[in-house]
């Protein structure tokens, strides 16, 4: 078992000492204060701990510090620019694609490695690709709505 000494998150070099086995959502969480990204079941089922690595979605409940080490981690905190929201995220708001808003953050990850790899997706490609993210909520229809108004302001960044 070896130690992480550094991670590059939300576009800057963190340091931490951590043993590369953890997972990266307790680093994230624990070490980093970065809350934005859920607990939800710790099995890879919910979705809700979906950060970007290298763009891509990515269960952070599932994954090994060590395998993320080198890598760019994008969290939720990580999406808006300038204190400017990031389009998914505008969308989701202007959508209400939310209630409790405990999948929100995960939901907005996957929607922006989705916008990355299909620019502008039908309906079933939307769901094909949320698959996965749970919403105990229940606001499917506006989640599939604020993904589609974010294609349509081509929100791929």
């Amino acid at each position: 078992m070896g130690r992480i000494t550094e991670l590059d998150v939300n576009g800057s070099r963190r340091r931490i000492d951590a043993d590369a086995d953890r997972t990266l959502l307790s680093v994230l969480r624990d070490d980093l204060d970065l809350t934005g990204t859920k607990y939800g079941c710790g099995e890879g089922q919910c979705a809700a701990c979906t950060v970007l690595v290298d763009g891509q979605a990515t269960k952070s409940c599932l994954t090994k510090l060590g395998t993320v080490a080198g890598k760019r981690i994008t969290t939720i905190e990580g999406l808006a620019q300038n204190g400017k929201l990031h389009p998914v995220q505008d969308a989701f708001l202007q959508a209400d694609a939310l209630q409790c808003g405990y999948c929100t953050p995960g939901m907005i990850m996957g929607a922006v490695s989705l916008l990355r790899h299909i620019p502008n997706p039908t309906d079933a490609e939307i769901v094909s690709g949320m698959n996965g993210h749970l919403c105990r909520c229940g606001t499917y229809p506006r989640i599939i709505a604020a993904i589609r108004a974010a294609a349509k302001k081509g929100a791929r960044a």
